[in-house]
């Protein structure tokens, strides 16, 4: 099974581009995690990795992902090869995005709010006989 699971950081804004052949959207951002265990002095060290995401996947990180934003992304590991303009053999590994959540517990500085409405008018409330029986 090829599957990655990573929970952390955006450490910069996702970069939006199409590509050539079908126009589709891809988005790509650096991601930083931290490892579970701190070095010998009590550091905790952190990886980073650029991940790539396709189609509508990309399409929600552009929108929705900011830089420091906290985020969970699961996906696949893909291997490629091809050969630079020297004739030299290249390797790459990608990251690939397949499914993108929230991880925050709320979207820091969206101005998205949700406040509980006030329930200080009680005019359009009716009294309820409750020695009669309900209609359901």
């Amino acid at each position: 099974m090829n599957k990655f699971q990573f929970l952390g950081r955006l450490t910069k804004d996702p970069e939006v581009r199409y590509t050539a052949n079908t126009n589709s959207q891809v988005t790509s951002f650096p991601l930083a995690v931290n490892r579970r265990f701190t070095s010998q002095n009590g550091e905790r060290q952190t990886d980073f990795f650029n991940l790539t995401a396709f189609g509508k996947t990309a399409e929600f990180c552009s929108k929705y992902y900011k830089k420091g934003q906290q985020v969970l992304v699961e996906g696949r590991i893909q291997n490629r090869t091809w050969e630079d303009q020297n004739g030299q053999k290249r390797y790459a590994t990608d990251f690939i995005i397949e499914n993108a959540y929230f991880a925050d517990s709320r979207r820091e500085g969206s101005g998205d709010t949700f406040e509980m409405p006030s329930v200080s008018d009680t005019s359009d409330f009716i009294t309820v006989d409750d020695s009669e029986e309900l209609p359901f």
